[in-house]
């Protein structure tokens, strides 16, 4: 019940953003948070392919300095775009990570404004955006370019597939730079199942 056209696209998205040296940044809250991490680790050396340029992947959480002198001065809420005014290139792709898709609130008001917040700014500036989502996708569905929406509405269970798509997108990146570096005679590095 997976959305693999969706995955499809998503992989062909990242293959042209390493085609065209973008960069890809990954965003998410809480356990997406850790998500947008090891997907960012992933997609800089899990999806390299010896002897050719990597993939540029960072999440913007990690810079807890960054995002708690955010957090302090402009709010929760612009964590994520504020980085984007600095670093946000065109050609580059925005991954939001989200059980929820922006969907709910809580104590704190409306969940995850600070990815649908981002979104908007990546694609008022003709960015690519992936939603990773669970439960109806959220308004992340409609706002990203490619939602994959995992099809459960139990928050482990979103977030355990979340780390299933990751891991997969990184690997068939890989592949395709692999396929690219072969059709162009290039020697490859042996590649990593």
């Amino acid at each position: 019940a997976m959305p693999l056209e969706d995955v499809d696209k998503a992989i062909e998205m990242l293959f042209e953003t390493w085609q065209k040296g973008g960069t890809v940044f990954l965003i998410g809250n809480g356990g997406s948070a850790s998500t947008a991490t090891h997907m960012a680790a992933d997609l800089a050396k899990t999806a390299s392919v010896e002897g050719k340029k990597r993939l540029k992947a960072f999440a913007l959480v990690d810079n807890i300095p960054m995002v708690s002198a955010l957090t302090n001065d402009n709010g929760w809420e612009n964590i994520y775009v504020e980085q984007l005014m600095t670093y946000f290139r065109q050609g580059d792709v925005v991954i939001a990570f989200s059980e929820h898709g922006g969907a709910g609130k809580d104590k704190a008001g409306a969940w995850s404004q600070n990815l649908t917040k981002a979104i908007n700014y990546a694609n008022e500036r003709g960015a690519k955006t992936i939603g990773m989502a669970g439960f109806d996708g959220g308004a992340m569905k409609s706002l990203c370019t490619v939602a994959v929406v995992v099809p459960a509405e139990s928050t482990p269970q979103v977030e355990s597939f979340h780390v299933w798509v990751e891991h997969l997108l990184s690997v068939l990146v890989r592949d395709r730079i692999a396929e690219e570096a072969k059709s162009k005679g290039n020697a490859v590095g042996s590649l990593r199942v």
